[in-house]
């Protein structure tokens, strides 16, 4: 495919672009469970240390959500910068919707763990039936990049549901919720390495999975230490995981590193 195009048509859904996503390699996931953190702890500093509120909160950040998949949306290459933005936007975003049917509209974190199973099934289902892939090395159409995204939404929202269902709702705790959490990720990873589980199956269980590593990481960290944390605050967290995530993006703008070929 030749990657160097530069003037799109951005009104045609199947328009052909480079290669927007970028390698899942170390360097990805350590970013993506920092994003994941700092989603579950600056939803809670903007909600409770803003005092924005719950509906304040999902309106601004929404805002700022739409702002960076614009920009994402109007990129022909993999950009570092815009694209870890709306992976954090979402992350956030996607606590939020959480939060809100549970603490706004009293919707159990069972429902909403099975609701956001179902929906995130659904666009796996829609995703595959229309381009016969779920490969995150072909995210090369507009067409897939909305699937993508809608998948990440839904994979953020179902990860705070079943991480706050495990940590809080059945009382496990922060610490044996993230330790719980990271020992799916390694044996998926095992079957993935020894027993050959396919490739694109093993990457987006393991995605899904780092969004409650990271919530229950963030939990652990932020809440007090008679809550079973760390008492860091939100602030604190906050600050720390985003000084991280700019750290490594900017390094990885600065190189060649992360970035996938353009496949058909």
């Amino acid at each position: 495919m030749n990657s160097s195009i530069a003037s799109p048509n951005f009104s045609s859904l199947a328009r052909v672009i480079a290669n927007k996503v970028p390698e899942a390699t170390v360097a990805f996931w350590v970013i993506k469970i920092l994003c994941t953190t700092i989603g579950e702890t600056a939803a809670d500093f903007l909600n409770t240390n803003l005092h924005l509120g719950l509906t304040g909160t999902t309106l601004v950040m929404s805002a700022f959500l739409l702002a960076a998949i614009i920009a994402q949306y109007k990129s022909v290459t993999y950009k570092p910068i815009r694209y870890w933005a709306v992976v954090v936007l979402v992350s956030v975003v996607g606590t939020l919707i959480t939060d809100n049917l549970t603490d706004n509209f009293g919707v159990s974190l069972i429902t909403t763990t099975v609701i956001f199973s179902v929906l995130l099934a659904a666009v796996f289902g829609a995703w595959y039936s229309v381009e016969k892939t779920l490969s995150i090395h072909a995210i090369n159409t507009v067409r897939r990049e909305t699937f993508y995204w809608l998948t990440i939404l839904c994979t953020f929202a179902l990860g705070t549901a079943s991480g706050d269902l495990i940590s809080e709702r059945l009382n496990w705790g922060y610490f044996t919720a993230a330790v719980f959490f990271a020992a799916i990720i390694a044996v998926i990873t095992f079957a993935h390495k020894v027993f050959g589980l396919n490739a694109v199956s093993a990457f987006w269980i393991a995605y899904i999975v780092t969004r409650p590593l990271g919530a229950s990481i963030g939990d652990l960290l932020s809440q007090s230490k008679t809550d079973g944390g760390f008492g860091l605050g939100t602030v604190g967290t906050s600050g720390l995981f985003f000084v991280a995530i700019f750290s490594s993006v900017i390094y990885l703008t600065r190189t060649t590193k992360h970035i996938v070929k353009s496949q058909s």
